[in-house]
């Protein structure tokens, strides 16, 4: 399993229980990780999705309103939800991840947790969400020279 695809799985299981503790963040990701062993690396990346998705969680209910036609949000399943949120931030804050390695992550991380049509579900939404993106769908973006 690699370094983010295990990241991702511990982001959506914060998340979930964000869903329904809405304590500090601090305090849930300092027992979150209590509980966890993994590389440093994991956990920082763990750690970015969760505060981006927390940080910007009104905007990408939006955006997955608009996207998830005739679904309202609030009535999306709790593990489809968080991690079709953790895919759109990582698809519109996180240029170095192509967004088609977000979707396919996307889809691996909703059919371990919830299943089958739960896969098939995110990859119809995130696909929707990816042709109105204004960059490459399958590369990379740039990095800007070091100076």
């Amino acid at each position: 399993m690699s370094t983010r695809h295990e990241a991702r799985q511990w982001a959506i299981q914060i998340l979930f229980q964000r869903d329904f503790n809405h304590g500090d963040l601090a305090e849930a990701l300092a027992e979150f990780w209590r509980e966890r062993k993994g590389s440093a690396r994991a956990r920082a990346f763990a750690e970015a999705l969760v505060c981006g998705v927390e940080q910007r969680r009104a905007e990408l209910d939006q955006l997955l309103q608009r996207y998830a036609e005739n679904w309202d949000v609030k009535r999306m399943g709790a593990v489809d939800r968080n991690v079709l949120r953790a895919a759109l931030y990582e698809m519109l804050y996180c240029p170095d991840i192509p967004p088609v390695v977000t979707i396919n992550e996307a889809v691996e991380v909703a059919k371990e947790f919830s299943g089958m049509e739960s896969g098939k579900f995110v990859n119809g939404i995130l696909d929707r969400a990816r042709k109105d993106l204004a960059r490459p769908a399958r590369t990379a973006a740039a990095r800007e020279p070091p100076e």
